[in-house]
């Protein structure tokens, strides 16, 4: 298994030694698997926040995307980790890159109910104007899937 390799499984289990020792040996912070996957990416998809702390300090892309446009704020916002998308958005995260089909961290966020990121990510200023592949926007997403609270939420911003 070669060096970027093992930094990605270290990112996947949250192995801040191994992660740590990978990066002195100079290991890419932004490589990418077969997927457009980042050590990053996993680290926040697997709610890792101490290995995308190391990550970030050691110079990470925190804009990175997969091969569908994902970022790894749009998977936190996706599987609901808070604390996480802060630290992302503390470094720099763009609020509103947009993925493959066009859909934002906030709409994923809207779509799967996490509530508490909608309004994160509306605190730090994302645009609740976008409007995905098919000319939705995230209240649009919001009102199909039945999310009264988001509705809400966006009504404040």
């Amino acid at each position: 298994m070669n060096i970027n390799t093992q930094l990605l499984d270290a990112a996947r289990t949250g192995n801040i030694a191994v992660l740590k020792d990978l990066i002195r040996q100079d290991a890419d912070v932004n490589f990418q698997d077969e997927r457009g996957y980042t050590p990053l990416i996993i680290a926040c998809y697997n709610e890792q926040l101490e290995a995308a702390k190391v990550l970030l300090e050691a110079k990470a892309d925190v804009n990175a995307q997969d091969f569908g446009g994902n970022t790894a704020l749009m998977g936190v916002c996706f599987k609901g980790y808070p604390e996480i998308a802060e630290l992302l958005i503390a470094n720099g995260a763009d609020l509103n890159l947009q993925h493959g089909n066009g859909g934002t961290a906030l709409m994923f966020a809207t779509m799967f109910g996490r509530n508490k990121l909608v309004k994160i990510v509306l605190e730090h200023g994302a645009d609740k104007e976008i409007r995905e592949s098919r000319g939705l926007t995230a209240a649009d997403l919001a009102v199909q899937q039945g999310n009264v609270e988001a509705l809400e939420i966006f009504e404040q911003y």
